[in-house]
């Protein structure tokens, strides 16, 4: 083969160093390059400090780890090759904007971690700018979306969470999307509260696979006139609680002493959704109103327990009602810890059976304009995820989303299985969160987790 040119040596060069640069890339630190390099800034623990002089990275920046430069590709003997900023950072941007979705690592959130922005009190967004948001130019939507997404998380992270349905159907909510309610001939048949045991089976499997959350589903409209079932899920909670994990239910309407009470016996989290926006919910449901939703969560707020509440794609909603959905969200006294974003999963025997799938462009869009609107946001990609290609998935987290269900099913529909994540994981260069990693969740956990410091040991998958 015959020997590279010069040109085609600094071609190839830049070529390597802006895939390099993307995945090592710190946006936030930066340090000026000397004239002759022609590039005004360039990150300061950016592979591109290579082209330095061994003196000037010295001066310029001592802290650069030399096992990092050692790393860098090399296309010369010769250290100096000229580098203009033109072919590097055209050649870095078109790498971010074509290929980021393939390009996620661990060493990327390495660098950016220490320099995330403290979390901020919570913006009070307008609807016309949301709207404003949602309507971006798809790639550019994307592309600020990710920037928001580095600045308040570590993008090579993902929660993983698990979801238990302890009280199948027989619901008398008239919900159009839901095989569990007793006023549809679905396939789904009604079952009593299961018993405290195979629930803690369950949790203690998926600890074991990973997952730093435990969720806990019961169809009821509410817990009036349960109270042996209500003290039974309160023991659950205790007991998954004690195992180390996050607690999270979804019970109903609760009442503020109802909240209160799992919050004494440890729940996490408290999941609410609000479905869709306020106009098109008549249309969906009609036997709770959108105020009745909104009650529970200002209950479970006051008692302290972390806000879980999102909605569902594919309902028949306009994209105004995506925004509105959005902006109800975002205007609540304080952001939510998690915003689920379901994609609905047409169920025979339902009123929305024969609805179409939610476009995959819509899908990315709700999820990065709420990376937006809600930076400190926890956005869990739930139901429907299954149905998804995995370079599909890729792009939700590069939009912004950072935890997933996972595991053997989801409440009555199909979940994407353990072994399919990790694996997936590996090969994108995610890992799972910890128990209490999201700063929301142990600044509201507090005391008790300087009283069990046990309880937040790593869960990480391996893969």
């Amino acid at each position: 083969m015959a020997a590279l040119t010069v040109e085609q040596q600094k071609q190839e060069y830049s070529k390597q160093l802006a895939a390099y640069t993307f995945r090592q890339w710190n946006t936030v630190r930066h340090i000026p390059l000397p004239d002759k390099y022609k590039a005004a800034e360039i990150s300061r623990n950016s592979p591109a400090a290579q082209i330095l002089d061994t003196d000037e990275i010295n001066e310029r920046s001592p802290h650069i780890a030399r096992d990092r430069l050692d790393k860098v590709p090399k296309f010369s003997t010769n250290r100096h090759i000229h580098l203009t900023a033109s072919p590097l950072f055209s050649a870095m941007f078109a790498v971010i904007r074509l290929r980021q979705s393939a390009r996620l690592s661990r060493t990327l959130a390495t660098h950016a971690s220490g320099a995330r922005s403290p979390r901020t009190p919570a913006k009070k967004w307008a609807r016309d700018e949301i709207q404003s948001i949602y309507d971006t130019p798809l790639l550019d939507l994307v592309f600020r979306a990710a920037t928001v997404h580095r600045e308040s998380h570590d993008p090579s992270k993902i929660q993983l969470c698990t979801l238990m349905n302890i009280k199948t159907g027989g619901c008398s909510e008239d919900c159009s999307y839901c095989s569990q309610s007793s006023r549809y001939d679905t396939a789904t048949k009604a079952s009593r509260l299961v018993q405290i045991e195979p629930v803690l089976e369950a949790a203690r499997k998926a600890k074991a696979n990973g997952s730093t959350r435990f969720c806990m589903g019961a169809a009821w409209r509410d817990l009036a006139g349960r109270k042996s079932g209500f003290e039974r899920i309160l023991e659950m909670v205790r007991e998954v609680r004690g195992m180390g994990m996050e607690v999270c239910t979804t019970l109903g309407m609760l009442s503020p002493e109802q909240a209160r009470q799992l919050k004494e016996a440890g729940l996490t989290a408290y999941n609410h959704n609000l479905d869709t926006s306020r106009e098109f919910y008549p249309q969906v449901i009609t036997t709770r109103s959108y105020d009745e939703r909104l009650d529970t969560i200002s209950a479970v707020r006051d008692a302290g327990i972390s806000v879980c509440s999102g909605g569902i794609l594919g309902l028949g909603e306009s994209d105004e009602d995506r925004v509105g959905l959005i902006w109800e969200v975002s205007n609540m006294p304080e952001h939510p810890e998690s915003f689920p974003v379901n994609a609905l999963v047409p169920i025979a025997g339902t009123p929305l059976e024969k609805n179409e799938v939610v476009p995959y462009h819509t899908l990315i869009r709700t999820i990065a304009t709420a990376r937006i609107v809600l930076p400190s946001t926890i956005i869990r990609l739930a139901a429907g995820r299954n149905t998804l290609a995995e370079s599909e998935q890729a792009m939700c987290f590069m939009a912004g989303a950072n935890a997933v269900f996972t595991g053997e099913q989801m409440l009555t529909t199909p979940c994407s299985p353990w072994d399919e994540d990790k694996a997936m994981m590996g090969r994108w260069g995610l890992e799972g969160m910890q128990s209490f990693e999201q700063s929301s969740v142990a600044n509201k956990e507090g005391s008790r987790l300087d009283a069990a410091p046990d309880k937040t040991k790593s869960n990480t998958v391996e893969v």
